[in-house]
């Protein structure tokens, strides 16, 4: 295999041939009904599932209790003994014993609590569910607690806020971070965001030199620019696209998640996320475009591109599967905090780290100048490869020989 010969012309500055390319790019992907169908679609699938999330956590309580009479006065201290095990039970006021047995009876309570309000009755259509028996029981231990404070003189109101005011007195050896449980689920969708894109975008640029090479449309293009320039604005326009579809993802998101009250965190929270999901995007969309071209470059049909890729794309998914697997049970977990500074791995953990919040400032710099540091080896390294590999049509081109001199 060897380079065909192109004619001299005049070429263009880097900065109009980088440009050039990467307007191509730009015009020819936004263009693209595949490319809109499928923002669209995320966009589309995002605000619906804020939209299902509302509806199924929407103050559905776990049972719904009826009161009447003397049981009125048991409301508060049923709501609260159910709080006190983890269950929500919300409760109704009926007429009358008769009509509450009548909603039981048609379903629309699940129970009706009767009697005098001090000793516990309940009346339920079959069977009691064992989650709401347990509300009832704590409940009814409270009332057999009460009636002994009175018997011997006391006031069961104070003895009740005697023991709801007792806690354990607790002394951290360091200092902890209570994580949200919000900002884990933002973590754990600003990773699939990053890698998704990455893996979408990311191939979308090594598919984009193959398609050049088998076209022959790269020999015309380097007969005006450079190589490495043909990559860097292959790279530059693709990853403007997906800067764009990621800005817009993230956007809906958090607009539609405060908008509907999904979302209870702070707007500067959300919108911190949005910002580091946007850096870490570009860094690591720029680190692993710039390899991901250089790879595609070795090889001239489409369906050898995964093949081509993988190695590279092996860091992607296992920063992404570490962090999906360990961080939702394991916030804090070293290992990864380790890994997610480690340039090849930070892209994808990083992101889920800061969004879940107590990444300390100097870790977050930290793994931001690395990769900074590495993005102009891998740009020399990958436009080695690209400039020896991308005019060489047939078999897939070496490695050891990409990097050789031409």
């Amino acid at each position: 295999m060897s380079k065909p010969e192109t004619t001299p012309s005049v070429r263009l500055s880097s900065a109009s041939a980088i440009r050039l390319v990467a307007s191509r790019e730009i015009n020819t992907r936004l263009r693209s009904k595949a490319y809109i169908i499928s923002t669209v679609v995320m966009l589309f699938l995002i605000v619906a599932a804020t939209l299902v999330i509302k509806l199924l956590s929407g103050g559905n309580a776990d049972a719904t209790v009826g009161v009447t009479g003397p049981t009125t006065q048991l409301s508060a201290p049923l709501q609260a003994s159910a709080k006190a095990i983890g269950q929500t039970v919300e409760t109704t006021d009926v007429a009358s014993e008769a009509d509450g047995r009548a909603k039981v009876a048609d379903g629309s309570i699940d129970a009706l609590l009767v009697g005098d309000g001090e000793n516990l009755q309940v009346v339920v259509k079959k069977d009691l569910d064992s989650k709401l028996e347990s509300s009832l029981n704590v409940l009814a231990q409270q009332l057999a607690l009460n009636q002994q404070i009175v018997g011997l003189g006391g006031d069961p109101a104070q003895v009740e806020a005697a023991v709801a005011g007792a806690r354990v007195d607790i002394q951290p050896m360091e200092k902890p971070f209570d994580y949200n449980g919000q900002q884990l689920v933002l973590g754990i969708i600003a990773g699939i965001l990053i890698y998704m894109s990455l893996l979408i975008n990311g191939q979308m640029v090594a598919q984009g030199v193959v398609e050049e090479k088998t076209s022959r449309v790269v020999e015309l293009l380097l007969s005006t620019i450079r190589p490495w320039q043909l990559m860097a604005g292959k790279v530059l326009g693709i990853g403007t696209i997906g800067l764009i579809q990621m800005v817009l993802i993230g956007g809906v998101g958090v607009a539609s998640g405060l908008a509907t009250g999904v979302l209870t965190i702070s707007l500067s929270a959300a919108l911190g996320t949005v910002i580091w999901l946007i850096v870490w995007f570009l860094l690591g969309f720029l680190m692993y475009s710039i390899v991901f071209a250089a790879l595609g470059a070795l090889v001239s049909r489409q369906e050898d591109v995964g093949g081509a890729i993988t190695p590279a794309l092996m860091f992607v998914i296992a920063g992404y599967v570490v962090g999906v697997s360990v961080l939702p049970s394991d916030p804090g977990n070293s290992f990864v905090e380790v890994l997610s500074i480690i340039p090849v791995f930070a892209p994808t953990l990083m992101p889920m780290r800061l969004a879940m919040g107590g990444v300390p400032v100097w870790e977050a710099v930290l793994s931001v100048a690395l990769v900074a540091a590495l993005i102009p080896i891998l740009i020399w390294f990958a436009g080695r490869i690209y400039g020896n590999a991308v005019m060489r049509t047939g078999a897939k081109v070496k490695l050891r020989d990409a990097l050789k001199s031409a």
